[in-house]
């Protein structure tokens, strides 16, 4: 069980846990209040947790493909404050956005990210890493399915995979206009790229790096801001 300050997450049966990838862009993404937000790939379902809790009366979808997962957010939705916000499906993301097109204010997503790369012998964590399942052409087919006019798709990648989105998206008519690099410290090197995406061609904000840590390991001061509403050590 991971607590933070306003819920609790249970991911025994999630392939994957509960990691910062998650929680950075569970603070970063933008929210909307009363609006229609989504979740792709939600796993244990910490980042719509992340979103209910930063957004008044939203309506949040969260789906996944694995049942240990659905269980798992399921029952973490149900045992939070919001839990006549939240619904969880077991469903895929291809199958999902041809039964509601255009449906969502706001799509969020910390997909699967690596390609031809070794695998480890447990199915079910390779299905949540690789992206066999949800190649990133199809996940950018169904969020061109399941995003309104006027909304946002935010994620967070690896950098070289997150620049390879981001090319790719454009393509359908999906621009990029938002960017946070995310580095462990000052002097490592930029391992994740958060990235915003719309149909509308906005200019494109400046693009900051954010430091998880300092030099000596301690938390940098940007990351306990982003982190202040949910982590109980702050």
């Amino acid at each position: 069980m991971f607590n933070f300050k306003q819920f609790s997450i249970e991911d025994s049966n999630s392939p994957m846990k509960v990691g910062t990838d998650a929680v950075l862009l569970g603070a970063w993404a933008p929210t909307l209040p009363d609006g229609k937000i989504l979740d792709i790939g939600t796993g244990c379902g910490v980042i719509s947790l992340m979103l209910a809790q930063r957004s008044d009366n939203a309506k949040i979808t969260a789906i996944d493909i694995d049942n240990g997962a659905w269980n798992d957010a399921y029952n973490n939705f149900k045992n939070s404050p919001w839990s006549g916000n939240i619904e969880a499906i077991e469903c895929t993301a291809q199958i999902f956005a041809t039964q509601h097109k255009n449906a969502f204010d706001i799509i969020v997503s910390n997909p699967p990210f690596f390609e031809d790369s070794l695998k480890s012998n447990k199915t079910k964590r390779n299905i949540a890493r690789h992206t066999d399942s949800l190649p990133f052409a199809e996940l950018i087919t169904a969020i061109d399915l399941l995003l309104n006019d006027d909304g946002t798709f935010a994620a967070i990648l690896p950098y070289n995979e997150g620049l390879k989105f981001i090319a790719e998206a454009k393509e359908y008519g999906l621009h990029c206009f938002k960017t946070t690099l995310v580095a462990n410290k000052p002097s490592a090197e930029v391992k994740r790229i958060m990235f915003c995406l719309s149909r509308k061609e906005l200019s494109m904000a400046e693009t900051p790096t954010l430091y998880i840590r300092n030099e000596d390991n301690s938390y940098s001061a940007e990351y306990l801001e982003l982190t202040k509403d949910f982590y109980t050590f702050i």
